[in-house]
């Protein structure tokens, strides 16, 4: 008992050494990508919006932080076009219909918001925007715990990516996330080294093309 228990041991600290090297191996290659205003902010085609989150028919605060950044960076000319990506996987949770229906409410152009419904990680969400919407280089928004992951992901992928920081005030169990997120790295390092496909991939739709933003959804 006390072998295999050595064993578990060396195990679980030659694990734990994995996972920080990983975290400190993603954030040193990515921290310089992240911005936190709009001075010196590099202009991309491209804004891409991770779902986090509803509350009914009402986005989370770290959603609507999320939407509010990409809303503020495509009125300011820095991003053209919002990609929403996010979880629709049953009816009774629509993140997508609640993320379209905020950016138009807020003034943003229905021809230039596009829908990816399969978000269901944030590996999916890059793996789609390259071979699904053909992007190329993108603006990243979310909370900055995320941005390393995201962008890193985004690299690998070949999407040349910078983050935009989507932080406003304090979020409810942001130590949490942040903690968790040392697991959710070391995920998305293994999901690249293996080139993972996510589960739903479909029919191309070009971000330089029409927008699949549906005009007979509800508003």
């Amino acid at each position: 008992m006390k072998k295999y228990f050595k064993i578990l041991l060396y195990l679980a600290i030659v694990g734990l050494a994995a996972i920080l090297v990983v975290n400190w191996y993603v954030k040193s290659t990515t921290k310089t990508h992240i911005y936190y205003s709009l001075k010196k902010f590099p202009k991309n085609d491209a804004g891409i919006i991770f779902g986090a989150g509803i509350n009914g028919d009402q986005p989370s605060k770290y959603l609507k932080d999320r939407l509010d950044a990409g809303i503020l960076l495509y009125k300011a000319n820095r991003i053209n076009k919002i990609l929403l990506s996010g979880d629709n996987g049953r009816d009774e949770y629509d993140e997508l219909t609640v993320m379209k229906n905020y950016c138009f409410n807020h003034g943003v152009d229905t021809t230039k918001i596009f829908i990816d419904y399969a978000g269901f990680d944030t590996y999916s969400t890059m793996y789609r925007a390259k071979y699904i919407f053909k992007i190329k280089k993108a603006t990243l928004i979310s909370q900055e715990y995320h941005l390393n992951r995201a962008i890193y992901i985004g690299q690998k992928l070949g999407i040349k990516s910078v983050g935009y920081s989507a932080n406003s005030g304090e979020y409810l169990g942001y130590k949490y996330v942040t903690f968790r997120e040392y697991g959710s790295v070391f995920k998305a390092f293994l999901d690249v080294l293996r080139n993972r496909e996510p589960r739903f991939l479909g029919g191309e739709i070009n971000i330089n093309g029409e927008s699949n933003y549906s005009k007979e959804d509800k508003r």
